[in-house]
């Protein structure tokens, strides 16, 4: 009796918006791979999962659009699997089939978990699956995961919010804010840095809530001080934190605390008290440029970053010039700049004086010019100094220039020149270069005479994914079988 030959199914993840986002779909791609499925690298897969972003309109705009490109690709191969999930899918659930009747499964933010069996049912039944949560089913760390990098991770310690800014639908998607108790978040640390990661950031709507769902008002302070603990741990970021809820004790602990990054990202929004107002923010541009005095003061290096809307709802010359006014005195390093676009579902959307988009356009083309005036200050400030940077591969002109790239503590991207008498190092290995010039968003390190590499376990992290990926895929590993997940497996004939 022979059987038949069966070659896995391969898949691709595609992610828009957010850190969170970028997380959920680790998540995704480890369950997909727990079920058998492969990724695609570069061919056309059997399954495109659409992990969406319900921020801002063009998110909703470019899924459409790739949606149509793959109503063409399923009607050459009808065996082709689309599915949606993320913020998006849980604000527009059925709309979804409505719009793209030929998209086979829509799950939500609370049931990501489901995705394989989804998938099942939808081949199996040749019908849309449909499955939204209201309330998490998991909490995603609990599920199965691959990272994008071997070097650096993600670690939720929260998911959801318990703000109700007028412009964001997110609360209504995420749900409240749910925290993960110290220990679990601690122990999934530790997991990684034994794998090898040696960069961890924290992630949460709003970090430094932390601890609101067992009472700890300083959960946040703490966690911070305990990543100091964590023996090969070198670099510890988070991200956002509401300037509502910033405190003393943070500051104190990011300073005090030898691997917290000399870095802070913290949405700003507006810097007019009156559209901060409007917006549900409940701190003032007073308020916000206090914490960034007081941050300066304990951490005279760190590198600031901030979010800014151009254009909500009432928005007057005199609000904007108010923006611009807190950008210069706040001297960010980046600022993500974004024009308000209607959210169906939040106050903003139904509040009257919406701003014309040429006005918008021309506020946002003076912000930028402005961030990036400040951000080209800030880089040129670094230019003679020396610092260790972190070795990734995000250089997109690092293989026609020579140049490799990697992160400073502070967070800033560096083009580096590697000596001829030196290997290249590793992504995850820790080189010393001296700065020599600055553009607005990255800097470049071509003096060559000031260059160490500090090999790391995260290098040697690299060195055996490395090694794994040039691997045949066999049902056995080491000698041993693998171990299932329990999760759905599924195959397709081979030929």
């Amino acid at each position: 009796m022979t059987t038949t030959q069966q070659a896995p199914r391969t898949y691709e993840v595609r992610t828009y918006g957010c850190a969170m986002n970028v997380h959920d779909s680790e998540r995704l791609t480890g369950l997909l791979e727990g079920a058998g499925y492969v990724a695609a690298d570069g061919a056309d897969p059997d399954v495109v999962v659409f992990n969406t972003c319900a921020v801002r309109e063009n998110a909703d705009n470019k899924l459409y659009g790739n949606l149509g490109i793959l109503n063409e690709k399923k009607m050459e191969n009808p065996d082709i699997l689309v599915a949606v999930g993320g913020c998006l899918a849980q604000k527009d659930r059925d709309t979804i089939v409505k719009k793209a009747p030929w998209v086979d499964v829509v799950f939500g933010t609370h049931n990501i978990g489901s995705l394989p069996a989804l998938l099942e049912r939808a081949r199996h039944n040749h019908e849309a699956q449909v499955e939204i949560l209201e309330a998490l089913e998991t909490f995603p760390s609990d599920l199965p995961t691959k990272r994008d990098s071997t070097y650096s991770g993600m670690v939720s310690i929260s998911v959801g919010c318990n703000n109700t800014c007028t412009f964001c639908i997110v609360p209504s998607l995420r749900g409240k804010e749910k925290d993960r108790r110290p220990g679990e978040i601690l122990g999934e640390i530790e997991a990684l840095v034994a794998d090898g990661v040696i960069e961890v950031t924290l992630l949460g709507q709003n970090v430094n809530t932390y601890g609101v769902e067992f009472g700890d008002k300083g959960a946040f302070a703490k966690l911070l001080r305990a990543c100091g603990d964590i023996k090969g741990l070198e670099r510890v970021r988070f991200t956002s934190p509401h300037p509502a809820a910033f405190t003393d004790d943070v500051i104190f602990a990011m300073a005090e605390t030898h691997n917290v990054m000399p870095q802070l990202h913290m949405p700003m929004q507006s810097g007019s008290n009156r559209i901060l107002k409007e917006m549900r923010r409940s701190y003032r541009s007073e308020k916000y440029l206090g914490i960034l005095d007081r941050v300066r003061e304990q951490i005279p290096n760190a590198s600031i970053t901030t979010d800014i809307i151009v254009g909500f709802p009432g928005e007057t010359e005199e609000d904007f010039l108010d923006t611009m006014r807190v950008v210069e005195l706040s001297r960010f390093t980046a600022a993500y700049t974004y024009q308000y676009s209607i959210r169906p579902g939040t106050p903003a959307g139904e509040m009257e004086n919406q701003i014309p988009k040429a006005v918008v356009q021309e506020r946002y083309e003076r912000l930028m010019a402005l961030v990036n005036e400040m951000a080209l200050k800030e880089n040129q400030a670094q230019i003679g100094k020396v610092a260790e940077v972190l070795v990734a591969y995000e250089g997109r002109k690092d293989g026609a220039t020579s140049r490799m790239s990697g992160r400073t503590p502070e967070n800033r991207l560096v083009h580096f020149e590697v000596p001829s008498n030196f290997e290249r190092p590793r992504p995850g290995d820790m080189v010393t270069i001296k700065i020599t010039d600055a553009a607005p968003y990255h800097l470049l390190a071509d003096d060559t005479s000031v260059f160490e590499v500090r090999k790391t376990i995260a290098g040697d992290a690299w060195d055996r994914a490395e090694a794994a990926s040039c691997a045949t895929p066999t049902g056995e590993a080491n000698g041993k079988s693998t171990v299932s997940l329990g999760l759905p497996t599924v195959g397709k004939a081979a030929g």
